[in-house]
């Protein structure tokens, strides 16, 4: 075996498991509206359990309705009706060889003030109305089209306010926040006691309290958060309090016997906070471990952060792999109990030696779980070369919060099987040899390549450049974004094992494709810059972002407009950065970064802080002159002149879909997917190709 750690046996508590791989919770919105299993999230973790994983950590699951819930469709333990139907998808789990905790969780003041009143409706309506999990999400998905409607909902109603230990509210959502009352403190306690004991009536494992990532428990535990002058608060023996008292509640109703961890922040970092606060750091977060040892608690799964800070637990693409292992290693030192840590892992090489140098006892599997639900089972068998490795692109909980309110699931850039696993379990075996041609290797054009294949179609890819990427391979050239070349690497690979041919430095045309006699073709050609129409836009001194980063135009130590702010805008203007270039970014919207994710966006503009560029919004480009530009206000129409070197034009793409009208009136079987359909992302790219070729 090549990872003998790894998949050694481990053991939390009493409890023996199969080897070291914990798939760490993640909310994903496949529950029922009521609280209750659905099918998609019975077969989301059933096709992780089949293929190795040695402990589920099941998603934030509710402890209470009334202002414990965060998702419309959130696994809920709240009521004893719930204890049937989470011991059938416990029943299932536990069939194919792998033990289950429920993660109890409350938001507290970072849940959605508009789940006080919609949760209880929600699980009420949901147990009259079958077909709810289809039909409402239809529904909401109206709703969000008239978005002026959503934001007087969310923001001009008066909901009921959010409850914290203290009035502290949540710096990323800011709702009305209140302190809680004793009375609610000790009935909450009780409430995590029941669902306790729920969980293991369904025939769960054991149970992982959810104390990081700034919900409740941590709220409690942190002196940022908790400003209370009564038996729970002040010092860190009253902070525990409401945590300890959990854990003395459940070992009373479920036994000692049965395994209780704690999910921990052992470090807030909130030097990283705007502004920066005093809170927990490692030093205390390694003495409330070891009280939680002392308290009896069966292992400490250890994390960091909250939302205030979101990048310093769920990491985007720039962070390095294993940068938060000290954390566990901390911990590991100063307790006897087993340590699980995610620490950005995402190949076994780095969870075997992990284990092996003694950071930590189990290795959770956040978001590579959700690029590949094989994972442990390739890794055990030595086939990492095809494991779909996560990229840290943060689609996933991009998604989540994008779907949440209207009942969707979350994505995943490079998996398009997530939540839909049932259904793509395995494809048809009808392709009977005939040939699929596919022109373009970029991610929609690979994807689709790799199911045909799948079907027994004979697919030839035709790809013009010299290697496999398209737009991808731009989108990795910017500093620290290397993790996109495994996108490309991994889905190449992919469609390479399933059968596909693929063919470079070859340019295709209808008449070419003719001489191929193809049953069908698939048209993944991408997309182009835009390039707008303004007076000098011709000029030497003009190019777009793909000059740049391909290298075709170089520039050091110049003076240059970045015209658009979105993050590939952003990105290049780092790149440039980089050699030395006075960077003037030029936005014609108010803020920098329209329509990116907060995450993202922090991300790029902190390390962009280092070259001080100069961000100018509610301006557009109206022309471009030898050694300057004129930008013109839009509220005012007032008109500046710059003085700049060179402008790089950050302004969009645009389908290029040329290929794919002459090949309509030519073939009877045309399919154009990706960027030449509709530009997108890469989870939209990778999802059309996956589709087109799945149905053709």
């Amino acid at each position: 075996m090549r990872y003998p750690l790894l998949f050694s046996e481990g053991k939390v508590g009493r409890l023996a498991l199969r080897n070291r791989v914990v798939m760490a919770p993640m909310g994903v919105g496949m529950a029922n509206f009521d609280g209750s299993p659905s099918e998609q999230i019975t077969a989301y973790y059933e096709e992780r359990a089949r293929n190795g994983v040695g402990l589920i950590i099941s998603e934030v699951t509710r402890v209470n309705t009334l202002h414990g819930a965060t998702l419309p469709r959130q696994l809920s333990l709240a009521h004893d009706r719930l204890v049937a139907p989470m011991a059938r998808m416990v029943e299932r789990i536990h069939a194919q060889g792998a033990a289950i905790f429920f993660q109890l969780h409350h938001p507290g003041r970072q849940g959605l003030s508009v789940m006080g009143i919609t949760a209880p409706q929600l699980e009420l309506l949901a147990r009259v109305w079958p077909g709810m999990n289809e039909h409402l999400p239809r529904m909401f998905g109206m709703m969000a089209r008239f978005p002026a409607v959503g934001d007087w909902m969310l923001n001009r109603l008066r909901w009921p306010a959010v409850v914290a230990p203290s009035k502290v509210p949540c710096r990323l959502y800011d709702q009305r926040t209140r302190a809680l009352r004793r009375w609610e403190i000790r009935a909450l306690e009780r409430d995590f006691v029941r669902a306790a004991g729920r969980a293991k009536l369904a025939g769960a494992d054991g149970v992982e309290l959810h104390g990081t990532h700034g919900y409740l428990i941590q709220q409690f535990l942190s002196p940022l958060t908790n400003l209370r002058r009564d038996e729970y608060g002040g010092s860190l023996e009253n902070r525990m309090r409401f945590l300890l008292n959990i854990v003395e509640g459940i070992r009373r109703e479920c036994g000692a016997d049965f395994p209780v961890v704690v999910r921990l922040t052992v470090d807030e970092f909130c030097q990283y906070m705007e502004p920066p606060g005093k809170g927990i750091e490692l030093e205390e977060g390694v003495e409330i471990a070891r009280r939680l040892e002392k308290a009896g608690i069966d292992a400490i799964d250890v994390s960091s952060a909250a939302y205030d800070n979101m990048n310093w637990w769920l990491e985007p693409i720039s962070f390095a792999c294993g940068w938060r292992k000290h954390l566990a290693r901390a911990v590991k030192e100063a307790v006897s109990i087993p340590v699980i840590a995610a620490n950005l892992i995402r190949t076994p090489g780095q969870a075997e030696e992990q284990v092996a140098e003694g950071t930590q006892d189990f290795v959770a599997l956040g978001r590579p779980l959700l690029a590949d639900a094989a994972w442990a089972a390739k890794a055990r068998e030595g086939r990492d070369g095809e494991i779909r490795r996560c990229i840290s692109c943060l689609r996933c909980i991009e998604s989540l919060v994008e779907n949440a309110l209207v009942g969707l699931p979350l994505e995943c850039a490079v998996n398009p099987r997530l939540g839909r696993e049932r259904e793509t379990a395995e494809p048809r075996r009808d392709g009977g040899g005939r040939r699929v041609v596919v022109v373009g290797a970029g991610p929609a054009g690979l994807a689709a390549a790799e199911v045909l294949a799948e079907r027994g179609f004979d697919t030839v890819v035709l790809e013009r450049a010299e290697t496999a990427g398209g737009q991808l391979k731009l989108a990795g050239a910017p500093p620290k974004k290397d993790k996109i070349d495994w996108c490309i690497q991994d889905l190449e690979s992919a469609a390479r094992r399933s059968g596909a041919e693929i063919r470079f430095n070859a340019e295709a045309s209808a008449e070419g494709l003719a001489a191929l006699d193809p049953w069908a073709v698939i048209v993944a050609t991408g997309a182009k810059p835009i390039v707008p129409r303004i007076q000098g836009v011709e000029r030497g001194n003009v190019c777009t972002v793909d000059a740049v980063l391909e290298g075709r135009v170089e520039l050091a130590g110049k003076t240059v407009a970045v015209v658009g702010s979105g993050l590939t805008g952003l990105e290049t203007a780092e790149f440039l950065g980089e050699r030395g270039n006075h960077l003037v970014v030029v936005e014609m919207l108010d803020e920098i970064g329209p329509g990116a994710y907060h995450q993202n966006l922090q991300d790029v503009l902190g390390r962009l802080k280092e070259y001080k560029p100069e961000f100018i919004t509610s301006h557009r480009l109206v022309e471009i002159g030898e050694g300057e530009i004129t930008l013109e206000h839009t509220g005012t129409g007032r008109r500046v002149t710059r003085r700049v070197d060179q402008v790089v034009l950050a302004v969009g793409v645009e389908s290029e879909d040329s290929l794919a009208r002459e090949l309509g009136p030519r073939f009877s079987r045309v399919r154009v997917v990706g960027d030449a359909r509709r530009p997108g992302r890469i989870h939209n790219a990778v999802r059309d190709g996956f589709d087109a070729a799945w149905e053709l």
